[in-house]
């Protein structure tokens, strides 16, 4: 393999860079790489037609006569392929490129949820549920974290963090708000079973959208570097944890960054409408509201770790700030009762607190630069544990210490990831070190960052 030791770098034009004689176009000036803004929308409907189903399917199994637990165990196994799935599109991105990658996450969505609406739903066969409603759970992961690896892919390091900012916008626009929302609306006019199949519409159109519309150079074509071997890349996109220990502990960040919301997402619809006393229409609400207030959080918590530094942010802002907000989450409602106001000034609460998390995903690809895929496959791999390791926690605690004893549970899991983030301080000058440089292939052209960017350190403002 060849080296580049001694070679200037080569690049190509990052996504969001604005080119030489021509004004900057109005996505450009917000943040927003113009040649990926359809890849943003897509996302966005995507995920909408994946989140109908987010705040009531727990529910919906336990109406139709399968425990609670049960119910709780359907989610976590879709959690488990979705980590799986969230790992690969990392580490296939690097193989394929961004845009095979996605595709493939797109086919296998729409493949298995009409299974899971013809097959294993009208059945309610339990062992057939967990085999197509897992499988399905490879498909989001692939389409929507390998635009992200897209993203960090081609866009400039110092608009970084304004551009998974908007990424995450886009995502949480969809998982669970606007799906919510729209749960929220037609549950009332056409039933539950008849609300899944709309998902399946507004995915089919957000999929098409992103893969047809998108024609920035980068992801069509593999990350890793020229040459490299397939099962090298794969291996790599794992050993890199032990190779940078620190890319391991952004990982376990990343999982336990959003495990209580998808642990929420399992136990608070119970709560809610049979211990506080919402309707599920009510609740749904009260999740859109949560979820409004995250999408526009990660916008602004997206410039503020460029400005403030990310690790600061994701401490303060992210951890912090959720734990707190974790347990208001729980004993606002128990105190006010069935009201809405209260209950939604909390919700929004915690879903501005989840947005402080942001910066990762801008902060992890920092600290293996030359690496950029396989430090987003360790990334993507939290992520998608996020969606088993909640609902799991959720399945082995509430029988033993209730709702009250899982928010607690969460709370301290989230002051634990504020004193992991200490640890994630990247590279100065945002390359990697000259002696591993010798030993690592380099990366991909268009993945090579450029020196400095003002969210690079904690302690740069």
């Amino acid at each position: 393999m060849r080296s580049s030791a001694h070679l200037p770098p080569v690049r190509t034009p990052a996504a969001g860079a604005p080119q030489p004689g021509r004004l900057r176009s109005l996505p450009a000036r917000m943040g927003i790489p113009p040649a990926l803004t359809w890849g943003f929308v897509g996302v966005l409907l995507f995920m909408t037609g994946d989140g109908v189903e987010t705040g009531f399917f727990s529910k919906y199994l336990a109406d139709q006569g399968m425990g609670k637990a049960d119910a709780a165990v359907v989610i976590a196994v879709y959690g488990v392929t979705v980590a799986i799935g969230a790992w690969l599109s990392g580490a296939l991105s690097d193989l394929w490129g961004p845009r095979r990658v996605m595709t493939a996450g797109f086919a296998i969505w729409l493949v298995f949820q009409v299974l899971l609406l013809t097959v294993a739903l009208p059945a309610m066969n339990y062992p057939l549920l967990l085999l197509v409603y897992g499988l399905r759970g490879f498909g989001y992961p692939l389409f929507a974290y390998g635009f992200l690896v897209w993203v960090t892919a081609a866009t400039e390091p110092r608009r970084m963090g304004t551009a998974v900012g908007w990424y995450w916008f886009a995502f949480t626009g969809g998982l669970p708000t606007l799906g919510s929302l729209v749960a929220s609306a037609t549950i009332p006019a056409i039933g539950s079973y008849r609300t899944l199949w709309c998902a399946l519409g507004l995915v089919t159109l957000g999929g098409l959208l992103a893969l047809l519309l998108v024609r920035e150079p980068t992801g069509r074509s593999p990350l890793a570097p020229h040459g490299e071997r397939p099962l090298a890349t794969l291996a790599g996109s794992v050993s890199i944890m032990r190779r940078r220990p620190r890319v391991a502990v952004g990982a376990a960040v990343r999982v336990f960054s959003t495990g209580s919301q998808f642990g929420f997402l399992v136990c608070l619809p119970f709560f809610f409408t049979e211990t506080v006393g919402f309707s599920t229409s009510g609740w749904l609400r009260l999740l859109s509201v949560m979820f409004a207030a995250n999408i526009f959080a990660n916008l602004f918590f997206g410039a503020v770790g460029d400005r403030l530094g990310w690790q600061r942010t994701m401490t303060w802002f992210g951890a912090v700030a959720c734990a707190v907000t974790c347990l208001g989450l729980y004993y606002v409602p128990v105190v006010a009762g069935p009201h809405f106001l209260p209950a939604a000034v909390a919700a929004a609460l915690y879903g501005i607190a989840l947005a402080g998390y942001v910066p990762i995903s801008a902060l992890v690809p920092a600290l293996a630069p030359r690496h950029k895929g396989q430090a987003m496959s360790a990334l993507n791999l939290g992520a998608g544990a996020s969606t088993f390791a909640g609902p799991a926690i959720v399945a082995l605690a509430l029988g033993p210490v209730g709702v009250a004893g899982i928010v607690w549970i969460f709370a301290l899991l989230h002051l634990a990831t504020a004193v992991a983030i200490r640890f994630l301080e990247p590279d100065p000058e945002f390359t990697a070190p000259a002696d591993e440089l010798a030993d690592e292939p380099p990366a991909a052209p268009a993945a090579v960052p450029e020196t400095g960017g003002a969210g690079l350190s904690a302690g740069r403002l």
